[in-house]
């Protein structure tokens, strides 16, 4: 399978546990706690975490197995590893692989509980986590010698500025320090980080990967020299998954290339069209050419995204109405999902943080996150428009 080039091809087929003794087309979902131990057959199938015979599902299972490696492919990465979610997957990428006294450096503009967990848990772990915004990130205004690991979203949450992972990379790896990536928005379709040199990329698999919001996973793929730290945080915080969440996440992984290609399409129209919309004030998005992050975009995606935020004139109130008023996009948190979804980061995702550091990462009040569906994108632009001409600004 690694000869295996086009990236549906490779999610289709990658990872896939056939055995010609049953003639399984899909992967079968092991909803086995253990296994047979000691096991004395003469060719047994291994954990590759630990090269020996499965033994307990929170230490690996078959299923979990499949998943990661049709994922590693998707990734490009040398191995790779499932969470029970996605902030399993970025806890264990810090705790696994760093101790008290560790330095890091981080992109100021997180998603919430990513900012909540270097901001205070990390901290009273003795943990420091200095932060920079993401235009003096890109600029390489930091010494990376300085930090034992640099720390950012590739397509950042909610404001959808675009990180230079080309220069970041280049920067981290003059210097020996291993730059962690998460690259929930950008997909692996529109991105793969360890191509611009990160030693680790996390995803919320909850998100694309699953595609379809009704799993809650995460994936990390890793440099191999990483392997060691992420197991043993997961087998001993006891971040594992379900086999029957994985499998899941098997089926939406085969179909992850053509639901991002047709977000990324619809997404560029609403973001096009929102723009001349005059109840919006501002539109974020990677691929309008006024975007100050667009020409970023160009350099490190391969697609921009089915992200897309804007700022509604009349303030907090406003965006709330316009959202009641919405009625084929749904106004819940997540994203990523075949179902577009509508969210205010203040009510929702960036809730924790507090007024200061929410302006500090440019979150308005105001400001509204689309997660474009797969639905026809004129029956999506006509619900916008519905919702934004009931609006009294």
């Amino acid at each position: 399978m690694e000869t295996l080039r086009g990236f549906n091809t490779r999610a289709v087929h990658g990872g896939e546990l056939k055995d010609p003794r049953f003639g399984n087309v899909m992967t079968p979902i092991f909803e086995s706690a253990t296994f047979l131990n000691p096991n004395y057959e003469p060719n047994p199938y291994m954990d590759r975490t630990r090269n020996e015979p499965y033994l307990y599902t929170r230490w690996g299972n078959p299923t979990v197995q499949s998943l990661e490696e049709k994922y590693a492919q998707l990734e490009g990465t040398e191995d790779s590893m499932a969470f029970s979610s996605g902030m399993g997957a970025i806890s264990a990428s810090v705790l696994g692989n760093f101790g008290k006294g560790a330095k890091i450096l981080s992109v100021r503009e997180l998603y919430g509980q990513t900012y909540t967990l270097f901001s205070t848990f990390l901290k009273s772990k003795g943990i420091e986590v200095d932060f920079i915004d993401v235009d003096k990130m890109n600029a390489v205004e930091f010494s990376a010698d300085r930090y034992d690991m640099v720390y950012g979203e590739s397509i950042v949450n909610p404001t959808l500025g675009v990180l230079d992972l080309k220069e970041i990379g280049k920067a981290c790896s003059e210097s020996g320090t291993p730059l962690f990536v998460d690259a929930t928005f950008a997909t692996p379709f529109n991105q793969n980080p360890a191509e611009f040199g990160a030693s680790v990329v996390i995803h919320s698999a909850t998100k694309y990967i699953s595609g379809h919001s009704d799993i809650v996973l995460g994936l990390s793929g890793f440099s191999s020299k990483f392997k060691k730290g992420f197991y043993e945080a997961r087998k001993n915080l006891g971040a594992s998954v379900d086999p029957l969440q994985a499998y899941l996440a098997l089926r939406g992984m085969k179909t992850l290339g053509l639901r991002v290609k047709r977000q990324n399409e619809t997404a560029l129209k609403i973001a096009r069209e929102l723009s001349q919309n005059s109840h919006v004030e501002r539109v974020f998005y990677p691929g309008l050419e006024e975007f100050p992050y667009h020409s970023t975009a160009k350099k490190v995606l391969k697609g921009y995204g089915g992200m897309v935020s804007f700022e509604v004139k009349g303030g907090f109130q406003e965006a709330r109405n316009f959202m009641k008023n919405l009625r084929i996009i749904t106004s819940a948190t997540s994203l990523g999902g075949i179902e577009s979804l509508v969210t205010l980061p203040v009510d929702t995702s960036h809730k924790s943080l507090s007024r200061e550091d929410r302006e500090k990462a440019g979150i308005k009040d105001n400001l509204v996150r689309l997660s474009v569906g797969i639905e026809d994108s004129d029956d999506l632009m006509d619900d916008l428009e519905y919702a934004l001409g009931k609006m009294r600004s």
